[in-house]
């Protein structure tokens, strides 16, 4: 897990230099990247299902998983960009999530 945090932080520094919007609310406006990246997860699942008849079945389940870990990626580069430790974060809470729900 550690490659893929040092990962998340080489994108964080990127969007960090890169970004039009810089400082508290250029971290803050990746958060709201993740909803535009669900979004995409949606269409997919409507393109899988053929839900639109105008357009039928546009999508595979392979797009369906790279469109969650679009989402996957987003919501670490935005808790990596509000947390001084991102990493302890998520793991303290997929700990307890566990724990609720595994007992």
């Amino acid at each position: 897990m550690d490659e893929t945090w040092t990962t998340i932080e080489r994108l964080c520094a990127w969007l960090d230099e890169e970004s039009p919007v810089q400082g508290r609310t250029g971290r803050l406006l990746r958060i709201l990247k993740i909803g535009e990246e669900y979004g995409e997860v949606a269409a997919a699942v409507h393109g899988l299902l053929g839900s639109n008849p105008r357009k039928g079945r546009t999508h595979t389940i392979d797009d369906v998983c790279e469109e969650l870990c679009d989402v996957i990626v987003t919501s670490m580069v935005a808790l990596a960009s509000i947390s001084d430790d991102a990493g302890e974060v998520f793991t303290a809470r997929l700990r307890e999530v566990a724990r609720r729900s595994l007992g």
